[in-house]
């Protein structure tokens, strides 16, 4: 988590987080995933690994860049599922001045979730992209990491 760790960290002068988690000390993943994991995710709790099903990964993450889907496809990797269990020790954005990126065409995180975290940031910036838009809109990221920076 960006949020964690950056914390206690002198050189890190802002936080930019796009379509993300925004938790405070103590919260975990788990805690805002509802009743159970997003259809798009593979739960293997045998294996203690989690994964996006090769299938969703277009259209929910990726339906604004296509172009980059078959590479995207190739580096798809599992997770260990504790990092969806683990709570946040600390919360950078609570002394760090935070700019939340919501991308309201975000099939993963959807806009309505990420507005609930925004309103834990300062500033909140909404840009007409999917998960990824520093794939999908590269210039208008770039541009805000320097507004920000």
């Amino acid at each position: 988590m960006t949020a964690e760790a950056a914390a206690g960290l002198e050189t890190v002068r802002h936080l930019l987080l796009i379509s993300s988690y925004l938790p405070e000390v103590g919260e975990s993943l788990s805690a805002f995933s509802g009743d159970g994991p997003a259809p798009f995710l593979d739960l293997d709790v045998q294996a203690g690994t989690i994964g996006v099903h090769p299938e969703a990964l277009a259209e929910t993450f990726m339906q604004d860049c296509s172009d980059l889907v078959d590479d995207a496809m190739r580096r798809l990797a599992r997770q260990s599922l504790s990092i969806t269990q683990q709570p946040v020790r600390a919360s950078a954005w609570q002394q760090v001045p935070t700019t939340y990126l919501v991308c309201s065409e975000d099939r993963g995180t959807p806009a309505e979730r990420q507005r609930a975290f925004a309103r834990r940031a300062q500033r909140v910036v909404e840009l007409d992209a999917g998960h990824h838009p520093f794939l999908a809109r590269p210039q208008a990221v770039a541009d805000l990491v320097l507004e920000v920076s």
